[in-house]
């Protein structure tokens, strides 16, 4: 197909904007709307998020904007643009303005003027296993498309996300950088372009045992790691099994014996443990989105992460083996984080509108989505105890605050105390009665409570560095994280008060 048909050339789109301008006038920015509309810079970027046109964005969130458009299956169009409430807009319907709708620009630009606001990390994408989710696949000439995420890394394929063509609506295709053509053109034409202001997102992720005794993490090249205490103090790190995928948490069970995370191929996969140590890794079921926080109950027979679509789902294990996944209730928002009560009969996380809400299960199996109360802010930790009725995270101002049910249902939010750091995870301890994260400026701290209400913050011991998890044992007495210097450490508690910090083993990722 010609160069006019999917260029997107600013000089005639400028004319054709002109000629429907007053349309987009009669649809505010930000409104609860989704369609086409005229040509125009976006006033807002919905409720997915960045903050505003033109801010930091995460990975997650690029993928989640991609397919909101996806899911309305909006059609091609050089001169018309699609706004909705979830991405806002009105960004141009055909393939670059579809990058610039996903990266959340100020304005929809074209194949030849992406470079200028992204940087070049690949001239040619042929063979090239260092791709993102979230990269832009620039033929300057002509067309471009969204990396999603890894079909298969070893084997070459990738999804990707895209405008196509006249005719078409937006979807998701398959490639390979081992193929010789994508969409096609040559795939030598095609360079790889990655977003100049993508916000960090949590890479540190720590989980320890609820007997205090062990913590895994990540370590420096991917690896899954543990440190173990005895008699002796800390030991470690020892390698679990396998590689997690760059934005990979990782999870612990109560009786750990499993280790959950996702590889480098998006899989939901396990370590397990037996008399013969550790073993893995072994897929359980599905692949997991960009950014997909992974939770599982004390048992460790049912683990839910996010799937490639934003549903919340489940994998689950029975006598013939794993499961899954299956459809638990509702979506996520980009950057959701999941808690799991010890039950494993609610999950607690964030919906496309910043809501905090659960989904519950009983005989009759998964049930949900139903609000608890108030708004999280983006990039905001959840938790909750091992109950499942107080469920903490962080508002819009940056509050460390609380839902709480009792037989009257859900109430809240209410504040606990103090102002979490924009990348700070949350960990209740077993009780409920104290809850740990990262200050402002970055020194671990808590909040705690007695028959008197919340109380603090209070500082524990050292800072964490951005990006670091923050994990504890049950009696909330002990809590790991990772230091500025990306050392696994920890502060500790005993009847003269919090200590700390210090090393326990190895270097995190």
């Amino acid at each position: 197909m010609s160069s006019m048909r999917r260029k997107s050339q600013g000089v005639a789109l400028l004319a054709a904007g002109s000629l429907l301008g007053a349309v987009v006038a009669l649809v505010p920015s930000g409104a609860a709307f989704a369609g086409t509309v005229g040509l125009g810079s976006p006033g807002s970027t919905g409720s997915l998020g960045p903050s505003a046109p033109g801010a930091a964005i995460t990975q997650q969130q690029m993928i989640a904007r991609a397919h909101d458009w996806i899911n309305n299956a909006v059609p091609y169009s050089q001169s018309a643009a699609w706004q909705d409430s979830a991405v806002g807009g009105p960004y141009r319907e055909d393939c670059s303005g579809f990058i610039s709708m996903a990266w959340g620009l100020t304005d929809s630009l074209t194949t030849q003027t992406l470079p200028n606001v992204s940087t070049v990390t690949a001239g040619n994408i042929s063979g090239d296993t260092n791709l993102q989710p979230g990269d832009a696949l620039d033929y300057t000439a002509d067309h471009v498309v969204l990396f999603d995420s890894w079909a298969n890394q070893s084997a070459g394929t990738f999804n990707y996300d895209a405008e196509h063509d006249y005719g078409q609506v937006a979807d998701e295709r398959t490639g390979s950088i081992y193929s010789s053509t994508l969409e096609g053109y040559s795939i030598s034409s095609f360079e790889a372009l990655r977003y100049n202001n993508i916000a960090q997102t949590r890479t540190s992720p720590v989980s320890m045992a609820a007997a205090g005794n062990y913590v895994a993490f990540v370590d420096q090249n991917g690896y899954v790691e543990n440190d173990w205490a005895d008699g002796n103090g800390w030991h470690g790190p020892a390698l679990l099994g396998g590689q997690a995928r760059a934005d990979s948490p990782v999870v612990l069970d109560a009786k750990v014996d499993h280790a959950y995370f996702i590889d480098q191929n998006g899989y939901v996969v396990n370590d397990w443990t037996d008399s013969n140590g550790w073993h893995g890794t072994a897929m359980l079921g599905g692949q997991a989105r960009a950014g997909s926080p992974v939770v599982t109950n004390a048992a460790g027979n049912l683990v839910v992460f996010i799937d490639p679509s934003g549903n919340v789902v489940d994998d689950w294990a029975d006598g013939n083996g794993w499961h899954g996944p299956a459809l638990m209730g509702g979506q996520a928002r980009s950057d959701s984080p999941l808690a799991f009560n010890a039950n494993g009969d609610h999950v607690y996380f964030v919906d496309p509108n910043g809501y905090v809400v659960n989904d519950w299960a009983d005989s009759n199996g998964w049930h949900g989505t139903a609000m608890l109360g108030g708004q999280a802010r983006a990039g905001s930790g959840i938790t909750t105890t091992a109950g499942g009725g107080l469920v903490a995270f962080v508002d819009p101002s940056g509050n460390v605050v609380d839902d709480w049910a009792d037989g009257n249902g859900w109430h809240g939010p209410a504040l606990m105390g103090g102002q979490a750091r924009s990348d700070s995870p949350l960990a209740f301890n077993a009780n409920g009665d104290h809850v740990y994260f990262v200050d402002p400026n970055g020194y671990v701290v808590n909040d705690w409570a007695d028959s008197n209400g919340w109380h603090g913050t209070a500082l524990l011991g050292g800072q964490a560095r951005a990006g670091s998890g923050i994990t504890t044992d049950g009696p909330g007495n002990l809590v790991a994280f990772v230091d500025p210097n990306g050392y696994l450490v920890n502060d500790w508690a005993d009847s003269n008060g919090w200590h700390g910090t210090a090393l326990l083993g190895g270097t995190s990722r």
